[in-house]
């Protein structure tokens, strides 16, 4: 599912993915709140968004912070650590991904967040996120604070009426789409 889910995000013309791009940074008025802190995401290949949402992002809430990657020795990967953002300073990294240069906050900052905008391939009417696989965000959303809005940002044609969960599995709360807008889930708490 994963492989046809990302096919299909590569056959998207350039201008239809701006497009998109677009419509997703005009549906943040509904989501976000002055002097919050909000967690999201660089995309990156076909991923939804754009840096002008997390510019407005940041103009709007006035602290946003970005995800780093890393792994262990033997390639496991452990808890999303957290940067701040600034416009114009990230870096290249690792899994083809840009992150915000250090100094970077540690996986327990999550809790700060009052938002957090979740990188996904499908979410379900329930809130199943289907992610890339490597399991980042499964490691890192359980120190998320139990009221903020997690939202998995996605295609219009990426909300699915089912998907296979696991246990460890952290249920979205809303899905952000370019038409819909955002989307409230049956697995939101």
């Amino acid at each position: 599912m994963r492989e046809q889910l990302l096919a299909a995000r590569r056959s998207i013309a350039d201008d239809v993915r701006a497009g998109e791009a677009r419509s997703l940074t005009e549906h943040l008025d509904a989501v976000v709140s002055s002097g919050s802190t909000v967690c999201a995401y660089v995309p990156v290949g076909g991923e939804p968004g754009s840096i002008e949402m997390l510019d407005l992002l940041l103009r709007r809430t006035g602290r946003v912070l970005l995800p780093v990657a890393r792994t262990t020795a033997n390639d496991s990967p452990v808890a999303l650590q957290w940067g701040e953002y600034r416009p114009g300073q990230l870096v290249a990294a690792r899994f083809g991904l840009l992150e915000p240069g250090g100094p970077w906050l540690p996986a327990t900052t999550l809790a700060e967040a009052s938002v957090v905008f979740v990188p996904a391939l499908a979410v379900d009417r329930a809130g199943v996120r289907l992610g890339r696989g490597r399991g980042f965000y499964d490691r890192t959303l359980v120190h998320r604070d139990p009221r903020a809005r997690l939202i998995a940002v996605i295609r219009d044609e990426e909300l699915l009426d089912e998907l296979p969960h696991e246990p460890h599995d952290v249920p979205m709360t809303h899905a952000l789409t370019p038409g819909r807008g955002l989307i409230e889930l049956g697995g939101g708490a």
